[in-house]
């Protein structure tokens, strides 16, 4: 039985997972961390590497946006919000993964019924 998500399948994904957590508030970088761990019920972990690589993407791009926090206790935490082009991107990405999942599940599960004449 399968209990962990394969990296390999998930990847391609990372960065509208990433926006779907920042689509529900701003955060940091641990923190939308911890999120991606508990939204898959403990089945993947994003590696810390490909999680900032994907900010500072992101940010490039303009997806997102990132701010210092203003703590009063421990380090400074560097936050990221969703901005209107991510919003959009992940409504594009959203609907993409719908449609991809469709053709997925044809070729996979799906059959051809083969027309048999009576000989």
């Amino acid at each position: 039985m399968v209990n962990k998500i394969s990296t390999d399948l998930i990847r391609g994904h990372t960065d509208t997972i990433i926006l779907n957590v920042l689509r529900q508030g701003d955060s940091y970088g641990y923190q939308i961390y911890k999120t991606i761990i508990e939204l898959s019920k403990n089945q993947y972990e994003l590696k810390e590497a490909t999680l900032y690589t994907a900010f500072r993407r992101l940010e490039k791009e303009g997806s997102i946006a990132s701010y210092w926090g203003d703590e009063t206790q421990g380090g400074r935490r560097k936050y990221y919000k969703l901005t209107e082009d991510g919003r959009a991107r992940y409504d594009r990405y959203k609907e993409e993964w719908k449609f991809a999942k469709e053709i997925l599940h044809y070729l996979i599960e799906g059959g051809i019924e083969i027309d048999e004449k009576p000989e």
